[in-house]
């Protein structure tokens, strides 16, 4: 069975405000020559334009979608928010949450990402794809329901999940989010679900500082169903693996989840300016690796990944590629040009003793 890949030209048009980085422009914040946002489109297309070619395009099943419609969106955004927000994006743009500036056309794009995302969960669940990944934009996994927040404007995961339950072809949900951020967004909305497990990998206190705490369990029917693995800075390659194998798979597999959803953030790479977790492509290609046995265990090999952060514009095509030829089995491959630069293992032994201690805290808090 083939693996779906789904993009749009579309989304790679969506624009922000008058950034410079993270910070608007005004007072003594100078414009940038090449201005706005770190989430840029162009991490995105080079991935896009890196597949094309290799030739890695040819080994997946290239599609579209349509944009997810009202009232799918409604499952998780009120109609207050859905009203609001396209009222703005129709007078122009502006921005009405924390950095998330879009400009005209804003709902619409973001309304085409979140589709992407419920197209391929879609796919996967009717037996189209044995798996499928999602290139959204603008990302999802902080938005709230009624806030925008850390450049999502729509929670593409979740819109997606609700669709398919909506749809009926499952019941019990995994969603493991390795964005270097908390995915603040997805655990908020599904806090008091028992059937949706939330698992964040992200490093402490980067962003939101406020969330992602080891001791956010869920709440009512929900308690237990959320998991976060705070990681220090520098945790990279055998800090993530090992993150995975202890914690986070164990927790997947006794779940039993009817799919898993991994939201695919690459800004845990090495060089990526908003995080500082020096993971590389083969981290990236690892971790993929380890999840599609899980599925294949667990859930008949269904898997969906949707694209989220990952903003270094000259690593992430590499990372995202290493991903998708894991993803499909493609031989098709596209050597890391970083290889050498960042060695597998860092920093080095000191460090591989604290991260082991910190994961031991961890899984004796978490009962495993």
């Amino acid at each position: 069975m083939s693996t779906g890949f789904y993009w749009d030209e579309r989304t790679f048009w969506h624009a922000g405000g008058n950034y410079a980085g993270l910070l608007p422009v005004g007072g003594l914040v100078q414009p940038m020559v090449a201005g706005g946002l770190p989430e840029s489109p162009e991490s995105k297309r080079r991935l896009k334009n890196l597949m094309d070619v290799t030739g890695l395009s040819r080994d997946l099943a290239l599609s579209g979608a349509d944009a997810a419609d009202r009232e799918t969106l409604l499952r998780v955004h009120p109609a207050s928010y859905l009203d609001a927000f396209k009222a703005l994006s129709d007078a122009g743009g502006g921005e009405m949450g924390r950095r998330t500036p879009f400009g005209p056309g804003g709902f619409e794009v973001a309304a085409l990402s979140a589709g992407l995302a419920v197209t391929a969960l879609d796919d996967v669940l009717r037996g189209v794809h044995r798996n499928a990944y999602s290139l959204s934009r603008p990302p999802g996994h902080h938005c709230l329901p009624d806030y925008p927040n850390g450049f999502c404007l729509f929670n593409n995961i979740a819109v997606a999940i609700e669709a398919a339950r909506a749809a009926g072809p499952a019941h019990r949900f995994a969603v493991l989010d390795w964005d270097v951020h908390h995915g603040n967004g997805t655990e908020a909305i599904f806090y008091e679900d028992p059937d949706v497990l939330t698992i964040s990998l992200h490093q402490e206190r980067n962003y939101p500082m406020d969330t992602g705490d080891l001791a956010d369990r869920g709440r009512g029917a929900g308690e237990g169903a959320n998991l976060n693995l705070p990681l220090p800075p520098g945790t990279g390659h055998t800090g993530y693996l090992a993150a995975m194998d202890r914690i986070a798979l164990p927790a997947i597999r006794r779940f039993a989840p009817d799919v898993i959803i991994v939201a695919c953030g690459y800004d845990a790479a090495a060089n990526d300016p908003l995080g500082r977790m020096l993971a590389m492509a083969e981290t990236f290609d690892a971790m993929t690796a380890r999840v599609m046995d899980l599925a294949d265990d667990l859930c008949g090999g269904r898997l969906m990944m949707t694209h989220e952060g990952g903003y270094s514009e000259s690593y992430v095509p590499f990372c995202g590629h290493a991903v998708l030829a894991r993803l499909s089995g493609s031989a098709v491959s596209a050597p890391d040009p970083f290889g050498d630069v960042f060695p597998l293992r860092q920093p080095g032994p000191a460090f591989d003793r604290f991260l082991d201690g910190q994961l031991d805290e961890m899984a004796a808090a978490l009962g495993g």
